[in-house]
């Protein structure tokens, strides 16, 4: 099964590296099982609302690895956020 092109265990590696570089932006410190979810989770996220609401589309793993940065660092983001309130 593939994902954006990308199969599943380079998901896992990308989406590990997603989350370090988002974890280095972001200045936090997570572990590796979180990066790598992060950036799994990120790149999910972002997919649903660049292909849904918006109608875009990417594929392949330099597509795979920017959409789960940016998306790892929404993540990172928003959990600051509920974690002050």
């Amino acid at each position: 099964m593939e994902l954006n092109g990308v199969g599943w265990i380079a998901a896992i590696i990308i989406g590990g590296l997603a989350g370090w570089l988002a974890e280095m932006f972001m200045k936090s410190s997570m572990g590796l099982f979180m990066n790598i979810i992060l950036g799994i989770v990120g790149a999910a996220l972002l997919n649903f609302i660049l292909a849904s609401l918006l109608n875009v589309g990417y594929t392949g793993w330099l597509a795979y690895l920017i959409i789960g940065f940016i998306g790892a660092c929404i993540l990172i983001a928003l959990g600051r956020l509920l974690k002050r309130g």
